[in-house]
């Protein structure tokens, strides 16, 4: 009889915002900078689960949405700059602050997927 390698607990949100493997809590997470990698390169652990789908996308967009504009609003009424400060401000924050978030979003879903063992969604026929 084989047995199963014991993995301490891991925090699903320390493991997705450092973009590692939900078991082990060492192995790399992603091969590269969205897609998840196809196996833990630490303890074997298949990846297949792995499907966060637009999830991540939407909220960090929605989130950051409502900052940008919000401080645009703010900044335009206070101090009512010219159009070219609105774009050399708000441009890259729009661009940067999703990029910045989007991984460590999309990780943390990754492992939350794994701790509660999150599969596809079923229909099961009452017969």
């Amino acid at each position: 009889m084989e047995q199963t390698p014991y993995y301490a607990p891991v925090s699903p949100l320390s493991a997705g915002l450092r973009g590692r493997c939900p078991r082990c809590g060492s192995g790399k997470l992603f091969n590269g900078y969205l897609t998840p990698a196809k196996r833990c390169n630490s303890c074997d652990l298949d990846f297949e689960f792995a499907d966060s789908g637009d999830g991540p996308a939407v909220f960090i967009i929605l989130i950051v949405g409502f900052i940008v504009v919000g401080l645009a609003l703010w900044v335009e009424i206070a101090y009512k700059p010219d159009y070219w400060v609105h774009a050399a401000l708000w441009f890259p924050l729009g661009v940067g602050l999703p990029l910045l978030f989007l991984r460590p979003a999309k990780g943390i879903l990754l492992c939350q997927q794994y701790a509660r063992q999150a599969g596809e969604g079923r229909r099961v026929d009452d017969g």
